[in-house]
């Protein structure tokens, strides 16, 4: 939404028998990736748990003024998404334990990449709306946006980004909440029957620290996409753009 985030607060569930060492690494990695967003970690709360969960509640600032939401979208507007999919069947594979080494480090990759860079490009030009791509997916994430902004949109597939190797992964190794997603989406969206199904299935994927979905006016792209290169954002892929069919996505190969 285009705020500078300032203070966190560690949230923690962990088993009080340990491995105490392992939480000692994770609060070690959300700490650097604090500081590496320029947020004090002033304090936090923890729960006894056998299921280990980890996150942190933010608190930031941003000029009223200047808020970019997801309910901005207008017909004309060029969709630009600036993280590849697929980190959810990574996930998943890792899980069942047969994904590619270079697979699972792009993801991790991807992962702990902050959208810092990427947020402060679309408030230095000015866009329309944004949303980020977590556990909804691609499909769910830009649903929000149509329906709070009361337009359309129309995807190319083409020009999706996608981690390497996860279209062979994506039929064996799709979440059930990914394919929840996918399942909710449907009935809004109209597909070209030549997508193919892995396709389909990794734009529902649900994310783990997504990219930014960004609806840029048509005549603000190119400044955009320079922006996002000069502030080193590697992925920079405009996937489709903004129409006036409410509600429906219509999905295409190109």
């Amino acid at each position: 939404m285009g705020a500078r985030p300032v203070i966190a607060l560690n949230i923690v569930a962990f088993p009080k028998e340990g491995p105490i060492e392992l939480l000692g690494e994770i609060l070690r990695g959300g700490a650097e990736k604090a500081a590496e967003a320029g947020v004090s970690v002033i304090g936090g709360h923890s729960i006894d748990d056998r299921e280990p969960k980890y996150g942190m509640a933010v608190t930031g600032l941003v000029h009223p003024r200047k808020i970019v939401a997801n309910s901005g979208a207008r017909p004309g507007d060029r969709l630009v998404l600036t993280k590849p999919l697929g980190t959810g069947v990574v996930a998943t594979a890792i899980k069942k334990g047969n994904p590619r080494p270079e697979t699972v480090a792009e993801a991790v990759e991807q992962m702990a990449a902050l959208n810092r860079a990427a947020s402060e490009a679309m408030t230095e030009v000015g866009v329309s709306a944004c949303t980020d791509i977590t556990g909804f997916g691609l499909l769910g994430h830009l649903m929000e946006m149509i329906d709070a902004s009361g337009v359309g949109a129309a995807l190319r597939t083409a020009e999706v980004p996608f981690l390497p190797g996860v279209l062979d992964l994506a039929e064996g190794h799709m979440a059930q909440g990914s394919r929840n997603n996918l399942r909710f989406a449907e009935p809004h969206v109209s597909w070209e029957p030549a997508v193919p199904v892995p396709v389909r299935l990794l734009l529902a994927d649900a994310q783990t620290s997504g990219g930014l979905l960004i609806a840029v006016p048509k005549e603000k792209l190119t400044s955009l996409l320079e922006a996002l290169e000069r502030k080193g954002v590697r992925t920079r892929s405009v996937i489709g753009e903004i129409d006036d069919a409410r509600g429906k996505i219509r999905v295409a190969l190109a």
